[in-house]
């Protein structure tokens, strides 16, 4: 098991993206209106994107930056530059990815995972994507999955675009969402058409890699009635000595009787600061779920949103974070019950060691018109030293009394019997502990499929070594 742990390339964790004029263009740091005006013009937008983009600039502007959670003043947007392209056209075919960039995707395991169980992915290389596939029986359902520029673009869901794209997240709701409305470049637009059931999942990858950069990209998911989808998220970025910005935006609709997964796994740099935002609309007898590893970041912000809107709906999040040295991540779920016998459950864990901070921090909301509903909310916290810190902040508001609320919340160490034990059997103390915390987290890995969660496994163990 040691020699399996030595033998991960963990050049992937340092690959570097050579900054020179030949290989890529970027938009100047800072946010101004002509700065937005560029970012408009060089993603080619209609005029009504643009004038979304400078209404949203207003806002940023006119927003403070949110005075709970970590503190992020050690992020200045002066020194962050919006937009990053590469020169090079995104390809469907994967020998016309240029060397530098595929490299970083094949020890990524881009093309194993499409070749062998993915139904299409998407890469995206700082601001934009690179590459995009998807299989042909795919196509033959009828299924969209396409990047995001090209829907916007599309006669033929433009239209679609324009309806949906920031109703769910709003510019107005906090400062990093206006941001996001006034930066945003490339993402992912996915439509599964009615009764269509797909087995394989989708993908799509994010690699900020780019020095002092931003990734502001949007997914746009519907899945419409009766329809089933799997979609999975990567992200990782290499380590500089400056900060980066992930300020994305996940949209996801889930129509009457429809059912999404929506697995991330992310591991960012610890100079990133990762103030991503989610949020889901789940319609009557329609379910979603939430698959989430959290690896990596300097600082975290992020809440995934269920807004169930429909009777019998229902939402599921199941998450790990793991905080190591310098590092604060404040994360949870956010469940809002708005319709007849709705239903919910929050499972998350946390690892902290090295002096990391894990924060947990939820809000579950059942309204007057939720009668009949249930929500349950269980975090678990793992500290595995005594310079770590684990707080949990939930927040409940029960407007009706017939509705079954429950919550629990434990934090705990490594037991020594555990450890004793392992050793006993000729395990080393180091790859014991690391064989408990995976076990820890086993509720995340045990639902993604089996390459990711051999991934994740592997994530765990260099943290426990400090590797990453």
């Amino acid at each position: 098991m040691e020699r399996e742990i030595n033998d991960i390339d963990r050049s992937i964790y340092d690959f570097r993206y050579e900054e020179t004029d030949e290989k890529f263009f970027r938009i100047e740091s800072g946010l101004s209106e002509e700065i937005v005006r560029k970012i408009s013009e060089e993603k080619g937008d209609p005029e009504w994107m643009r004038e979304f983009r400078l209404k949203s600039l207003e806002t940023y502007n006119r927003l403070r930056v949110p005075n709970w959670g970590p503190d992020i003043s050690g992020l200045d947007m002066a020194n962050i530059s919006s937009y990053v392209r590469p020169k090079t056209k995104m390809s469907g075919e994967w020998k016309d990815v240029p060397d530098d960039i595929k490299d970083t995707f094949e020890k990524l395991g881009i093309p194993k995972a499409e070749r062998e169980s993915l139904a299409g992915v998407g890469a995206q290389y700082d601001s934009e994507l690179v590459y995009h596939n998807v299989k042909n029986e795919v196509l033959k359902e009828g299924v969209i999955y396409t990047d995001f520029e090209s829907a916007l673009k599309s006669e033929e869901w433009g239209g679609m675009v324009r309806e949906y794209f920031m109703t769910l997240v709003k510019p107005s709701d906090h400062k990093f969402a206006a941001l996001h409305g006034a930066a945003w470049s490339g993402g992912s637009f996915v439509y599964v058409p009615k009764g269509v059931q797909l087995s394989f999942p989708l993908q799509s990858y994010f690699r900020l890699n780019a020095k002092g950069a931003g990734q502001f990209e949007h997914t746009l998911i519907i899945v419409d009635e009766g329809a089933s989808l799997h979609f999975i998220e990567g992200c990782s970025a290499p380590k500089y000595n400056v900060a980066n910005l992930h300020a994305g935006c996940v949209e996801l609709f889930v129509k009457r009787g429809a059912h999404l997964r929506y697995s991330t796994i992310e591991n960012w740099s610890k100079n990133m600061y990762n103030l991503n935002t989610k949020r889901a609309r789940v319609e009557e007898d329609a379910s979603i779920e939430w698959i989430s590893g959290s690896f990596g970041s300097n600082v975290s912000y992020l809440y995934p949103e269920s807004d169930l809107v429909g009777k019998n709906s229902r939402a599921e999040f199941t998450g790990v974070t793991f905080a190591g040295a310098g590092q604060n991540l404040d994360t949870g779920a956010k469940m809002i019950h708005l319709a007849e016998n709705t239903s919910s459950v929050i499972n998350t864990k946390s690892i902290s060691k090295g002096g990391g901070i894990s924060t947990y921090r939820s809000a579950v909301y059942i309204s007057k018109n939720a009668k009949g509903s249930k929500a349950s909310v269980s975090c678990q916290s793992l500290m595995l030293d005594s310079e770590s810190r684990s707080d949990t902040i939930p927040a409940m508001t029960v407007l009706t009394d017939k509705a079954d609320i429950g919550h629990e919340a434990k934090i705990g160490r490594i037991s020594s019997d555990a450890i004793f034990y392992l050793m006993s059997r000729g395990i080393a103390e180091d790859e014991a502990r690391a064989m408990i915390v995976s076990g820890f987290a086993n509720p995340v890995s045990k639902e993604l499929p089996l390459e990711y969660a051999v991934e994740m496994n592997n994530l765990i163990r260099l943290e426990m070594k400090g590797s990453l």
